[in-house]
């Protein structure tokens, strides 16, 4: 009696348990669970860690020590947006994909050129400056060297992994790859080398009259360019980019920041 009587519930849970399954929903094959969302993964963790290097007007130091700049303020204010902290992380610009990819940041926001390696390496968000590669040299032989062709007597240095350095390939330029942009310049500075390859935007802020390096100036052009914030490979925080661009855009937040560091001009139309 007692076997027929367990037999007997075993049945009727089994049936629940059918039940059960038959009434759940089945799930969203769109669904993006928690593990693969970036998005929840900063929440979660309460920081966005940003990628950098010193690149004045986009991301330096002030007096005190902390990180300013158009892409650092920017960074800032979509951390805000978040509901997180932000941290600057210094890397070696040459290593910027595998820094992404092992998280030990969350994006690259550093006036990054939307090159096709860096594209197909990375979510990239819209463009929002325009660029170009410049030949800086000291300022007393800048009439010999306005064109590439001209300055091919040059020894440069470049930024590793930058598009300065892809610039100096294309161009056959003799070249030494240094730690960041500033580097270069200090390089030419100090009669190390001729000549470096930076970001125009880091040119007009940082050679020249009333600047740190009078003695320098910015010559010849060498490419057209776009800068964009990289992400991780289908990130979703690469469409809340975008969303938070636009609207920053549309408040005026962002030409009010770009007006600081005077790079306005610089800004892509939307």
């Amino acid at each position: 009696m007692k076997k027929i009587i367990a037999t007997l519930m075993a049945g009727i849970m089994a049936v629940a348990v059918l039940a059960g399954c038959a009434g759940e929903k089945p799930a969203e094959k769109n669904s993006t669970p928690a593990a693969d969302s970036d998005l929840a993964y900063v929440q979660d963790k309460g920081t966005l860690i940003v990628g950098i290097t010193e690149f004045e007007p986009m991301d330096y130091k002030n007096k005190s020590g902390e990180w300013i700049g158009f892409d650092a303020d920017m960074a800032k204010l979509f951390a805000q947006e978040l509901g997180v902290k932000v941290e600057f992380a210094e890397i070696d610009w040459d290593n910027k994909v595998m820094e992404l990819d092992g998280k030990t940041v969350d994006c690259v926001w550093n006036g990054m050129t939307l090159t096709d390696e860096v594209k197909s390496a990375m979510d990239c968000s819209v463009p929002y400056c325009n660029n170009a590669q410049v030949v800086v040299v000291k300022a007393d032989a800048a009439k010999k060297y306005e064109t590439a062709e001209a300055c091919q007597e040059l020894t440069f240095a470049v930024e590793s992994g930058s598009a300065g350095h892809e610039a100096a390939k294309e161009n056959g330029f003799e070249f030494t790859e240094v730690k960041d942009q500033a580097s270069a310049l200090m390089e030419v500075a100090s009669g190390t080398s001729d000549a470096a390859i930076i970001d125009s935007l880091m040119a007009a802020a940082m050679v020249g009259e009333g600047t740190g390096y009078e003695q320098l100036t910015y010559t010849a052009s060498l490419t057209s360019e776009e800068y964009g914030v990289g992400f991780r490979k289908d990130s979703d925080l690469t469409k809340k980019f975008n969303e938070f661009f636009k609207e920053k855009t549309a408040s005026g937040d962002v030409e009010k920041i770009a007006k600081e560091y005077k790079v306005q001009a610089a800004l892509i139309e939307k």
